[in-house]
């Protein structure tokens, strides 16, 4: 079941339905939700009718023709169209992935697109992810190093250079775009989400402490050795599921919970 962060005493209400208005020779409904906090109104849900014909084949091309041809005030997120951005993350069919990458034939019947689960809804399809930027600030998501004239050489000038077994430690970790998908499908982040630092900064903590080039390791290690910040993580693997990178943090976490047993 997919919830969100409405206002208080309100309701999903049935919105406008937009009809096309020409010969359609391929119709597509989408039953997108709209919520808009100036209107000072129950949240609703619109259903918009394209031709699949006459659009590109994913979710946000959809998205897109709608916000071009129909309604103006659709509001969304996007920027790259090609899954690298993270921009244009949502709930779509019941799970949370990137429109970009989410083929309309992969749902047989009505797109129903919701914002992002759990999150406060800034307006309509666009999450406010303020607090989820701070957790990602307070892991430090860059390199540290000890007595260096600079972020990533030696005293004597000389670059710090990395071996390929070692850079291979960072696959399945560099590839996050930070969408939150992962995140916000998390049981654990709904309920401790002031806390638990979720699935997506997790990955990003598993990422530098497993750069050889970080002198900063250990440090790394005990600032999330907590019982709310970790170990809030119970494996439900609601992350993996819905990563739309195909990444696998349930499996990073449990590095890190590995790591420190074994190093601290």
């Amino acid at each position: 079941m997919v919830q969100f962060t409405l206002p208080s005493n309100s309701k999903i209400t049935e919105g406008i339905n937009h009809k096309i208005k020409e010969p359609n020779e391929s119709p597509r409904k989408l039953v997108i939700y709209r919520w808009d906090p100036e209107d000072d109104k129950n949240p609703r849900l619109d259903t918009y009718e394209i031709d699949q014909s006459k659009c590109g084949p994913m979710v946000l091309d959809a998205l897109m023709k709608i916000k071009n041809e129909i309604d103006p005030s659709l509001t969304f997120r996007r920027s790259c169209r090609e899954g690298v951005c993270g921009s244009c993350a949502m709930n779509i069919d019941g799970v949370n992935t990137l429109a970009c990458l989410k083929s309309m034939s992969d749902v047989k019947k009505d797109i129903r697109i919701y914002p992002l689960p759990h999150m406060k809804v800034v307006k309509d399809l666009v999450p406010d992810l303020s607090k989820a930027y701070e957790q990602l600030a307070s892991i430090k998501p860059w390199l540290e190093r000890k007595n260096t004239s600079n972020g990533n050489a030696n005293n004597n000038g000389e670059e710090k250079k990395q071996s390929p077994k070692d850079r291979e430690k960072l696959d399945g970790k560099w590839e996050c775009v930070l969408c939150f998908c992962c995140t916000t499908s998390c049981p654990s982040y709904w309920w401790n989400g002031d806390e638990y630092l979720g699935p997506a900064v997790l990955l990003q903590a598993a990422r530098w402490v497993s750069d050889s080039r970080d002198s900063e390791r250990k440090e790394r290690l005990k600032a999330i050795n907590d019982s709310l910040k970790l170990y809030r993580c119970h494996s439900i693997m609601n992350c993996t599921r819905s990563c739309p990178k195909g990444l696998n943090p349930a499996k990073e976490i449990a590095g890190l919970k590995k790591a420190i047993v074994t190093e601290l």
